[in-house]
């Protein structure tokens, strides 16, 4: 059997409309697992679940809506994973938020809270509402997406960084306290990927320039690129790798 194999795991992947988290929705299906495709929009999340079924030939994707930003959805999200899928053996915590370009001294009280609200707090509530049955099966993988910029500082996305710095504690900390309840929890931390996201980013003519031009493979990257690391990280071929960060950027960082 396939190290990659993923037949009967069940994931749960917020903000998997669209950009790295449907990649890794589309990939972890292709390799037998049930997803639940989640964002603000149930119609984009039905669009991606037929997608990815009409792409698979069976039914093994399924939209649920909902917003990181309340409570409420995070739990009604869980639960209804629960009643679709019976089980949920993989988090991942896509959904982001980044309210705000310019200096940390700019920005407005309300689109900090929002960033760490949406980008550190939700993935903590997610994270407990999860743990209680991957403890009892003994066995689970939570997987946050982070960001290079939660290694470096920046002028123009500071207050993101400092919250993907905390995504990749999170981590840490998850795979202190759970890890001898056979859990496991890491991070990806994605240079400049091709998404929707990140738009403001490399769609501007400056930006992309300078990036591509001292990136060490001379362009910027692809949500499926980010996709494979999820899913080694998900299935066995990751069974050992605990509380660490997979930087996933072409060798930008280096």
């Amino acid at each position: 059997m396939s190290l990659f194999n993923l037949k009967n795991k069940s994931f749960l992947i917020t903000g998997s409309s669209k950009g790295i988290g449907k990649s890794i929705a589309f990939q972890a299906a292709s390799h037998g697992a049930r997803v639940i495709i989640s964002s603000r929009k149930l119609d984009a999340c039905k669009n991606t679940a037929n997608e990815i079924n009409e792409s698979i030939g069976s039914e093994v994707a399924f939209p649920i809506e909902g917003n990181i930003a309340n409570e409420s959805d995070l739990i009604n999200l869980v639960d209804e994973t629960n009643k679709l899928l019976g089980k949920i053996d993989v988090l991942i915590c896509n959904a982001a938020t980044n309210p705000f370009m310019g200096s940390m001294a700019d920005i407005p009280s309300e689109a900090f809270d929002k960033v760490m609200n949406n980008n550190i707090k939700a993935n903590h509530i997610l994270t407990n509402l999860v743990t209680p049955q991957m403890i009892e099966r003994k066995d689970g993988v939570i997987i946050i997406i982070s960001s290079v910029g939660g290694t470096i500082g920046s002028n123009m996305i500071g207050t993101y960084n400092i919250s993907k710095a905390a995504d990749i504690q999170m981590v840490k900390n998850i795979a202190v306290e759970y890890g001898h309840h056979n859990i496991r929890a890491n991070s990806i931390a994605p240079g400049l990927i091709r998404t929707d996201f990140a738009k403001g980013l490399w769609e501007n003519p400056a930006i992309h320039e300078q990036y591509t031009k001292t990136h060490p493979m001379r362009r910027i990257g692809e949500p499926d690129e980010v996709a494979g690391a999820a899913i080694m990280l998900a299935s066995e071929a990751g069974k050992y790798i605990n509380g660490q960060t997979i930087i996933v950027d072409g060798g930008a960082t280096a």
